[in-house]
């Protein structure tokens, strides 16, 4: 029953009176209906669609915590500060707050305010306190070889920062995106993508069975065509960001992937409701 502390992670609150009209104006996932004790999936896009930011929103006492990359909290807090105008809202990283993640049933001392990670059940709880109040038995390695597992990508780790659309980073899998709320900053793009199914690169689990997985972003490729790059991993486990059309092209052709030479297969994530490429789809086109 694994707690491990994140150092990589940190805080930015949003708190007012209209801190929830503000956020639910310019990010991704749906703050109106966000429950209490749960944290959801969120992202602030740039106009084109892309992801500036990535990070797990919960409700807090006068508003909300956004938890992110800790390098980028501080371009968080500017970013979101040139979209408050006149909202009656303040936006600061919080650096007395400690972030750790709890997986598998792991319990908590009940001065650690805990939510739900709404991404996956299996992802467990994220854990905000002094870090005094933690008593970790895991480590941060520990944590994204289990998220790596699951399938489950991490902006910066996975996907360059503006660089990806949503889609691409498994966000309208995870509940990071809700299509039926107004509108947001890069809504028009993402929408788009939506309903005209045109989302062809997605973030896969892939596995090397010769042993350890290449470096981040390593390029991959399948005969002399490029695929996309590798992501985050965990010995021989980790994650791929693909270009699923060629992906199909591959199979039907009967040619191994590989990155930085090393023989690689891929699959779909178990929570994942996209259409999947198999050999036969690509002999049919």
């Amino acid at each position: 029953m694994p707690i491990a502390l994140l150092p990589d992670r940190a805080v930015v609150t949003v708190t007012g009176e209209e801190a929830q009209g503000f956020l639910q104006g310019v990010i991704t996932c749906n703050i109106e209906s966000l429950p209490e004790g749960a944290a959801r999936l969120g992202a602030l896009l740039t106009p084109q669609g892309k992801i500036q930011f990535d990070f797990l929103v919960s409700r807090m006492p006068g508003g909300f915590r956004l938890e992110g990359a800790a390098g980028r909290a501080a371009d968080l807090v500017k970013r979101l500060s040139l979209y408050r105008l006149r909202a009656k809202v303040g936006i600061a990283v919080d650096p007395a707050l400690a972030i750790a993640a709890a997986w598998d049933g792991a319990e908590t001392a009940a001065t650690v305010d805990r939510v739900a990670d709404a991404r996956l059940a299996e992802l467990g709880a994220r854990l905000y306190a002094a870090e005094a109040a933690f008593s970790a038995d895991a480590t941060e390695a520990d944590y994204h070889a289990h998220r790596i597992r699951l399938g489950v990508p991490e902006g910066g780790r996975d996907f360059a920062f503006g660089d990806a659309f949503p889609h691409e980073a498994l966000m309208d899998q995870l509940g990071g995106v809700d299509f039926r709320k107004g509108c947001y900053v890069g809504q028009e793009v993402v929408s788009r993508m939506q309903h005209r199914g045109t989302a062809r690169t997605r973030i896969v689990p892939a596995h090397y069975p010769a042993g350890e997985a290449p470096a981040p972003f390593s390029e991959v490729t399948a005969g002399q065509k490029s695929l996309g790059a590798t992501g985050s991993a965990a010995g021989s486990r980790g994650l791929a960001m693909l270009r699923l059309d060629r992906l199909a092209d591959a199979l039907a052709a009967g040619e191994t992937l590989r990155a930085d030479g090393r023989a690689l297969a891929v699959e779909k994530p178990a929570f994942a409701t996209f259409a999947w490429p198999s050999a036969a789809d690509a002999a049919a086109v």
